[in-house]
């Protein structure tokens, strides 16, 4: 069964709607879901939607786009994290698309997460976003690699998957493979190996063709893995059995997944 390897069930978007989504998973042959933080305020809700149901689980972390809020510090992460659901640290990372100005904290806090990752031995999830550059090279000085994790929605350049892939890091698709004219996105899905590549949705942002525009969750992540496998020009099996693989061995959940 595939694996969305990137949602925010926790979102208000899908408030009461939980059991719903987890049913929509299993009729899509989507086996399970990993909810991303956001921010440490909402930690909580995504550690109850992860106990509730056994086929999802957690990363704790903080968005670089999130300005208010507590700040994470690394003994706050390594003890969130030491859940027995809670299987990365992230999301994290840099974004230099909406925000301007001196941008020190938003690198400040990525390194916080890259320490607490390598202190607490579980991977990292990484958003970049008009970053890339700042971003690989602060994963370099941090040492990183010894973390691992996955570059998710990946919307850089071919070049830069590869540097990440030197790191070390896999590399997460989403629903933007499915938009006309995300050329370069489709080129990415194409080139990366398949032993390092994950499937996304993103949700509730991003949903894939042909539900473009509308609530995203986490059962429409199919279509993603149908459209990697017909540009790679192989079965939606073998991209499944690969991703869920990847996924596994990545994350290393619970034996009853």
């Amino acid at each position: 069964m595939l694996v969305d390897s990137h949602c925010h069930l926790d979102f208000p978007d899908f408030n009461g709607r939980e059991a719903e989504l987890v049913a929509a998973m299993a009729a899509n042959d989507v086996g399970h879901a990993l909810i991303a933080g956001v921010t440490l305020e909402r930690f909580p809700s995504v550690r109850a939607l992860v106990e509730r149901f056994s086929n999802l689980y957690a990363a704790v972390g903080v968005h670089p786009d999130t300005q208010e809020g507590k700040e994470p510090d690394e003994a706050t992460l390594i003890r969130l994290a030491a859940h027995p659901k809670v299987v990365a640290i992230g999301e994290t990372g840099l974004d230099y698309y909406r925000l301007e100005g001196d941008l020190e904290w938003q690198r400040d806090r990525f390194r916080t997460h890259i320490r607490a990752a390598r202190r607490c031995g579980k991977p990292l999830i990484i958003h970049t976003r008009e970053a890339a550059a700042d971003t690989l090279r602060i994963l370099e000085e941090e040492d990183g690699g010894k973390a691992g994790g996955v570059f998710h929605c990946f919307t850089e350049t071919a070049a830069v998957a590869q540097a990440a892939l030197a790191l070390g890091f896999h590399i997460s698709i989403s629903g933007i493979v499915t938009f006309k004219n995300a050329l370069q996105v489709k080129e990415v899905a194409r080139s990366v190996p398949l032993d390092r590549l994950l499937v996304e949705t993103d949700a509730p942002y991003l949903a894939p063709v042909p539900h473009r525009g509308k609530l995203n969750h986490p059962a429409l992540v199919r279509h993603v893995a149908e459209e990697i496998a017909r540009l790679r020009g192989i079965g939606l099996d073998e991209l499944t059995q690969a991703t869920t693989t990847n996924f596994q061995r990545l994350f290393a959940p619970e034996k009853d997944a």
